[in-house]
């Protein structure tokens, strides 16, 4: 049976051993995964540990603002890199979803060289958990989707990747992070790659405007659902905006908008999960307000569809 102070004990002597009286960066996106990476690291390097937040311009509605106070409250040394023209240029008229998650990989590697270099780190602090490895089809598996932390990192590096969670699935992060106190700790999964792979098609700062909006709408009502008693806190919570159009009426007057799909499933690994029965009613008021409150959705649809033989995100 997995318990979570032992296993803190032993990486944070892992981590001290590894890099030694050298620096490091960690990438932090303010998951739960990457968080209590930050949480062990700083305890093992003190203040030569930086914590980067890039701000890709794919993060969800007022996470750079939420990042920067998590780690205020924590203590740590760290830096918020604005590279949202870096990363929307990089994916200009790009749509397949492997390649998507291969350029926002090699992405961040380079923020993060560039941060390491000026820091004098030479190593890097990764949140990867097991789901990570075993999807992106390492150790001889099976390839399912380039994980843009493991798939998708470039084959020349200049850091030493440093990852101490990389064999513990989520509900054991979840109880490390309980342990140290980690405010993030019930966050719900949230893909390193961000909203480009809720975004089907390319990835443009219109259309990611599209799904943050829709995403922030799904998380809004879910949780006052659950606040309210008519459901329990679902294991993830979201929407997706695909590519097409359709034909609709607002006002009385046509519209051509796109479609919207909320995305509420049930797991405990993120290998395997199955839909959520949704009450009716919260199924209804999320989708008056996507299309009501946004002017580029005019339909919206449920995914019932279990993982396997979906995954829980789209792309």
């Amino acid at each position: 049976m997995f318990k979570a102070e032992p296993f803190i004990n032993e990486k944070i002597k892992a981590v001290e051993d590894q890099v030694g009286n050298g620096k490091a960066i960690i990438a932090v996106s303010g998951g739960v995964d990457s968080m209590v990476c930050a949480a062990l690291a700083s305890k093992a390097l003190g203040n030569n540990l930086l914590a980067i937040f890039v701000n890709t311009g794919l993060m969800r509605k007022n996470e750079p603002d939420e990042v920067k106070g998590m780690l205020t409250e924590i203590g740590m040394n760290f830096k918020i890199v604005d590279a949202q023209k870096e990363f929307f240029d990089a994916l200009k008229g790009v749509t397949d979803p492997e390649m998507k998650r291969k350029i926002i990989g090699e992405k961040f590697i380079r923020v993060f060289e560039r941060e390491a270099k000026g820091f004098g780190a030479k190593y890097l602090v990764q949140g990867t958990i097991a789901p990570d490895c075993i999807e992106s089809g390492c150790d001889g598996k099976k390839l399912i989707k380039s994980h843009h932390n493991v798939g998708g990192l470039p084959e020349k590096m200049d850091m030493e990747l440093v990852e101490p969670l990389k064999d513990l699935f989520k509900e054991e992060v979840r109880m490390v992070a309980r342990k140290l106190n980690v405010k993030s700790s019930e966050r719900q999964p949230f893909p390193g790659p961000a909203l480009a792979v809720r975004c089907l098609g390319e990835v443009t700062p219109e259309n990611i405007a599209l799904v943050r909006e829709a995403c922030f709408i799904v998380e809004d009502e879910v949780k006052k659902a659950v606040d309210a008693g008519k459901m329990k806190m679902p294991w993830q919570y979201f929407a997706i905006v695909l590519p097409i159009r359709s034909v609709g009426v607002r006002n009385d007057d046509r519209i051509y908008g796109k479609t919207a799909v909320i995305r509420i499933v049930e797991s405990t690994d993120a290998v395997t999960a199955t839909h959520t029965d949704v009450p009716a009613d919260v199924l209804n008021t999320i989708s008056k307000r996507i299309t009501l409150e946004m002017e580029g959705i005019n339909r919206v649809a449920y995914d019932i569809t279990d993982k396997p033989p979906a995954t829980i995100e789209w792309e």
